[in-house]
């Protein structure tokens, strides 16, 4: 999603672990072999990979960076856009004569469908890809014709694989007297209560432009139901509906605190960029966020800020957050595919880029289990997320964000659907309905 993003680790999904799929061809050893007529050699002509990428996340440059430090015969150039204008741009970039090499890609469904992502099944025979956890990778597999998600060939991978949560002001958590995460759903309804009567804005919320709200939201409807059910929508299988008692649970939930209070009230004028601004200043308790801002938080606010997973509606009951591969792909025009793909395994594998993702980008770089994930200072809230992360792989509680179902339901659904719903113009269920009507608008064409 995004408030954009998204991304994931070796934690992954309430679905079950999808089997790898091979590529068709030869499957031989990664290093300067060839499969079904791609290359893993990277050769040393002289080449610039076009990368399109999303403004306000260094980490694409940063490794795009250490790459040609490796490798000074490739060079970047790399374009940078909110994630809501690459969202309509995708199409029309990877569709003209000067499509990236690599992208950030909003969601798949679409761009498979219209044959404008290059399926990365040959790169996965080659480079041994089967190595990685299955579950790593099934939300980027796509089945044939563009639906469902989640099986099918490898169109994708992550530039760090996040996990959501949320973050809190530890100097506000001991004015409102919480000494410990809240255990229970109902736990953190009182700390928000608590957070209220002592003057302290809840929590910091953004909602302009892409819906913030839809971190809390999606967090509620994973408890108040099965996160397969929510997995199932997303993945476009068949019959899977947005209508279900856990999204109006969920919805109810938000009106109650938006209502109360718990988010700012002008939360539909603040843009993400805000949001950060004012948290790191002492103006919210919580905000819930990605993992991709560790690094950030630990630097603005060192020693004043905690992590935790969103809990369930009983105490001890597993963990279910939103987690996705910060996610790119190579475009079906790209000039330098095979480098592309190299660039793409070299992320997962290269000592530095690892330490990259988890420095820079403040996350679990996924690849091959055997490889250790760099570690982060002991006290830091990088070290809690990367912790937080681990866990949720343990648990298996991993489901992709409902913000990408489609192509368009974010930006057509439930972006101005939430912006109602916390202003007082629209019902909870007035909203669940208007999004599956959405889904199924877009799945019809």
């Amino acid at each position: 999603m995004s408030r954009r993003r998204v991304a994931l680790t070796a934690p992954l999904t309430v679905l079950a672990m999808v089997a790898a799929c091979s590529a068709p061809g030869a499957q031989e050893s990664p290093s300067g072999q060839t499969s079904a007529a791609v290359s893993t050699e990277l050769g040393s002509e002289q080449i610039t990979l076009e990368m399109y990428a999303e403004t306000g996340f260094p980490l694409a440059k940063a490794l795009a960076e250490e790459f040609t430090k490796q490798h000074p015969n490739v060079k970047f150039n790399v374009r940078e856009d909110q994630f809501t204008v690459i969202v309509e741009n995708a199409p029309r970039v990877m569709a003209s004569d000067n499509a990236p090499d690599i992208i950030r890609l909003p969601t798949m469904v679409d761009l498979v469908k219209d044959g404008l992502l290059k399926n990365l099944d040959p790169y996965f025979a080659a480079y041994g890809w089967d190595k990685f956890p299955a579950s790593q990778l099934v939300q980027l597999r796509v089945a044939e014709g563009g639906r469902p998600r989640g099986t099918g060939s490898l169109y994708a991978m992550g530039l760090g694989y996040a996990i959501t949560g949320v973050f809190y002001n530890k100097q506000l958590a001991q004015k409102v007297g919480m000494t410990q995460p809240p255990a229970t759903v109902a736990e953190f309804e009182d700390l928000l209560a608590k957070a209220k009567a002592a003057n302290v804005q809840p929590i910091m919320q953004f909602n302009k432009n892409t819906a913030g709200i839809n971190f809390p939201h999606q967090a509620l409807q994973n408890q108040f139901g099965d996160p397969a059910q929510i997995a199932d929508w997303i993945f476009q299988k068949p019959g899977a509906t947005f209508d279900t008692p856990a999204a109006l649970k969920a919805t109810q939930t938000i009106q109650k605190w938006a209502q109360a209070g718990y988010f700012p009230k002008d939360a539909n004028a603040i843009d993400y960029t805000a949001m950060m601004g004012q948290f790191q200043k002492g103006g919210g308790l919580f905000m819930f966020n990605g993992d991709w801002e560790s690094a950030n938080l630990d630097k603005s606010m060192p020693g004043n800020v905690g992590f935790f997973l969103f809990p369930g509606e009983t105490a001890g009951a597993k963990h279910v957050a939103m987690s996705a591969p910060n996610t790119f792909g190579v475009s079906a025009k790209a000039k330098h595919p095979d480098a592309a793909a190299f660039f793409l395994n070299w992320v997962h594998t290269n000592d530095k880029a690892r330490e990259i993702s988890v420095k820079n980008g403040g996350t679990s770089p996924g690849g091959p289990p055997n490889l250790a994930v760099p570690p982060a200072a002991e006290g830091t809230v990088l070290a809690q997320t990367l912790k937080a992360s681990a866990q949720l792989g343990a648990e298996n509680g991993a489901v992709d964000f409902t913000a990408n179902a489609t192509g368009a339901i974010f930006a057509s659904a439930i972006t101005p659907e939430m912006q109602k719903l916390v202003a007082g113009q629209q019902t909870p269920e007035g909203y669940v309905k208007a999004v599956q009507a959405e889904y199924e608008k877009e799945l019809s064409k």
